[in-house]
């Protein structure tokens, strides 16, 4: 959530802070603004709503300057509104600042500050900063602004630009990411790396408390002692394109498309025949994977799901107790863990505060914490004891499709190596599950032909207010997934239920007319899910089944049928997904919703 983008060079900083902070967009915001120094004067523009109103109100009063910051705000503390939206300033208009977070003691500090004089305008947390380092500020900018953070409580990242010392930007981070472009004669900050990709592959990867001084002289780390940082550069690989849409009308679609290249990759050099799994620099001994009494999975939403897949695939291959939990909802109810527990935690960004704040704990009870994460460099990265990457490489729409996928094949990978070390399953059966994983990229590639198919089921149902997906095992957890990206992306209300539940109440809800989903591909399942969908049949729903390819009755029952090429039941979820996605996404296509920047949602929540 929110955006941070700031520039220092030798080049005109408005256009170059407006570039920067489009290439955040997908993070999700309500509002724009940059501050740039004009002739040794700070001058804001900023106002609600998308980067198009900033870009109008910058092409009736241009500010010319060669530094500045830029931010998209996605609404914590007050609404939506221009006078809410960031840069924020102090009272005379001196100093200036971006922050993502919240300032958890701010009505403190706003206190402390109004007794001492200083006026508020905004119902923000973020205008304390501006003003604490203006109250602090005694010649030296950086001195004041780590005067001003030792104050704060809570999470940040924070870039300041001052009339004092107009030659530079001062930022630091904590608990939300940040990193620093460094360019020829030139250097960024930003909150991803999509924002300076256009200007430079070189990084640095702030950690926090870390401190940065920006100049066109160069840059200086220091630590929250003001000990200079030796940091090394993080060469970029991918491409800028790559952050792009590339053809396709939206980044959700180019993602979808995207899953088998994506499945690959996260397998590459994992899984081999013949040989164990490896999952990088992890490095687990057979004695420690045979002394787990439990293993938890802990995550936020889509990565949930991926958990509860996880869950499956682990104590069936490994024969250990596994238990899924929501991230938001783990820590405060004091779980039983200890050295025995293995937690294994799952977040897209790598930035995910409730996930953050798990691993935290997990560690300080003595758990081992692995992190599967798609971002190289991001807190849960930095701070579990090993990480495994799932390989999805950008993914810029909000709702998560490529990353979910690579998720689950990451809990496939794990499942099989806990396996191996305590040889809880045979050899043969795991050879068996990593000679299918091995084919689902071709068979994904497969699934994505039936778009049209699903286009045109969309445009027949599109206009339901409500819908319902049914599975049993395996399949109910990807109707969940299901359920939540039709709820994403097309504000359609949608729930998702185990198919043996329906008798226990939601069958109430089913009449003439309901759409209901439902996914039928685990074998020992089968006769009990047609059972089921006879159930809905009969009250008048309209059923769409998806479903393996042997699996022909189906037309016999269902209205439409979408099929799934063959594979083993336990890695049906990798394909069984990919047309719910592809449903969501038309759905919304046909609503007119804006399915890479959905209503009110964040890529990357960093707050609780």
């Amino acid at each position: 959530m929110c955006g941070i983008v700031g520039f220092v060079g030798k080049s005109e900083a408005s256009p170059i802070l407006i570039e920067g902070l489009s290439k955040l967009e997908y993070r999700g915001y309500d509002s724009a603004g940059i501050a740039v120094m004009e002739n040794e004067d700070l001058k804001v523009i900023k106002c609600k709503g998308r980067l198009a109103n900033l870009q109008n109100k910058l092409n009736e009063c241009p500010i010319k300057g060669e530094i500045g910051i830029g931010h998209t705000r996605w609404a914590t503390h007050g609404e939506p509104s221009d006078v809410n939206s960031h840069p924020h300033s102090n009272g005379k208009g001196t100093v200036s600042v971006v922050h993502n977070g919240i300032i958890e003691n701010y009505l403190y500090l706003r206190e402390k500050l109004m007794s001492k004089g200083y006026e508020f305008l905004s119902d923000t947390d973020t205008e304390v900063i501006p003003n604490l380092v203006d109250y602090y500020y005694d010649g030296d900018l950086l001195e004041a602004v780590m005067k001003a953070v030792s104050k704060m409580e809570g999470s940040y990242a924070i870039v300041v630009i001052s009339t004092k010392e107009p030659d530079k930007l001062i930022a630091v981070r904590k608990d939300s990411p940040l990193i620093v472009g460094v360019g020829k004669e030139e250097y960024f900050i930003a909150s991803d790396i999509p924002a300076v990709l256009n200007h430079t592959r070189d990084v640095y990867l702030l950690e926090d408390k870390e401190f940065v001084v920006l100049t066109r002289e160069g840059i200086e780390l220091f630590t929250e002692d003001r000990e200079k940082i030796n940091k090394e550069i993080y060469h970029v690989t991918w491409n800028a394109d790559a952050a792009e849409k590339g053809g396709y009308e939206d980044f959700m679609l180019k993602e979808i498309h995207e899953q088998p290249k994506a499945i690959r990759d996260t397998m590459t050099s994992r899984i081999t025949l013949n040989n164990p799994v490896v999952l990088d620099k992890i490095n687990m001994e057979e004695s420690y994977a045979k002394n787990i009494e439990k293993i938890y999975i802990v995550a936020c939403g889509t990565a949930y799901h991926a958990g509860v897949i996880g869950k499956y695939a682990i104590e069936k291959l490994s024969r250990t107790t596994v238990e899924v939990d929501i991230a938001s909802e783990f820590r405060y109810r004091n779980p039983i863990i200890n050295d025995k527990t293995l937690v294994i935690v799952i977040s897209q960004s790598g930035e995910t505060a409730d996930t953050l704040a798990v691993l935290r704990e997990s560690k300080r009870k003595g758990c081992r914490v692995i992190a599967v994460t798609n971002v190289v460099g991001s807190s849960v990265s930095r701070e579990a004891d090993d990480v495994l990457y799932t390989w999805a490489g950008p993914e810029i729409a909000v709702a998560s499709t490529k990353a979910y996928v690579t998720q689950l094949i990451a809990m496939y990978i794990i499942a099989i190596h806990l396996a191996e070390l305590k040889g809880s399953t045979k050899t043969e059966e795991l050879e068996e599950i990593k000679k299918e994983m091995l084919k689902l990229p071709e068979k994904a590639e497969e699934v994505l032909k039936h778009k049209e198919a699903l286009q045109k089921f969309a445009s027949k149902t599109y206009m339901h207010r409500d819908m319902f997906f049914l599975g049993r095992g395996l399949d109910y957890a990807v109707a969940m997934e299901g359920s939540l990206k039709l709820k994403e992306i097309s504000y359609i209300h949608s729930e998702a239920y185990a198919g043996g539940e329906l008798k226990h109440g939601p069958i109430a809800l089913i009449e003439n007319g309901t759409v209901v989903i439902s996914l039928l591909t685990q074998r020992e399942l089968q006769d009990k899910m047609v059972s089921n969908i006879r159930e809905v049949v009969t009250r008048g729903a309209k059923v769409m089944a998806i479903t393996s390819e042997d699996n022909k009755n189906m037309e016999k029952i269902a209205d439409s049928v979408i099929y799934i090429p063959k594979t083993l039941d336990i890695l049906s979820p990798v394909l069984s997904v990919i047309p719910l996605q592809l449903i969501a996404y038309y759905m919304a296509k046909q609503k007119g919703c804006d399915v890479d920047k959905p209503r009110n949602l964040a890529k990357s929540v960093t707050v609780e």
